[in-house]
């Protein structure tokens, strides 16, 4: 196990297409006998402004929980402080005073924190072994099919 989580230093530096994170989630079962794997060092740049750094680099205090080859689960820490979000919003070329009611909540202070989103669609067809995730939606869409 060791070797994988060595040889996987610096995989997360680039965004994971598809065909990786399926590869991926191969790898690690392979290895571990479990298909799901964390992938955390995501850099700063492919997540939202909000996502706090990890330590004093340029990668995301983040991870993506992929199973089966699929992302069902993304989260992270996020910035609690309004200085840091004003700064990170510059540094993508944003103007923090177009954000002003967002980060009014946080000069009365705020604790750290972080948020998660699971895609309970994805999940349960992973879960089901469904051929395509439209299967467990109740109502699903796409560009010919917008209402139910």
């Amino acid at each position: 196990m060791k070797s994988l989580r060595l040889s996987l230093v610096g995989l997360a530096a680039r965004l994971l297409t598809r065909c990786a994170e399926r590869q991926l989630c191969r790898l690690v079962e392979e290895e571990t006998g479990v298909p799901a794997v964390f992938v955390i060092g995501f850099p700063l740049t492919g997540r939202p402004f909000y996502t706090a750094p990890r330590g004093g680099g340029d990668a995301a205090q983040s991870f993506d929980l992929l199973f089966r080859g699929v992302e069902i689960t993304t989260g992270g820490q996020r910035l609690h402080r309004r200085e840091a979000l004003e700064a990170a919003l510059r540094g993508r070329g944003l103007n923090p005073l177009q954000f002003e009611s967002h980060l009014r909540m946080f000069d009365l202070g705020m604790p750290p924190h972080g948020g998660l989103a699971i895609g309970l669609e994805r999940l349960t067809a992973q879960v089901l072994g469904l051929a395509n995730v439209r299967e467990a939606v109740l109502y699903p869409r796409h560009r010919y099919r917008l209402t139910p």
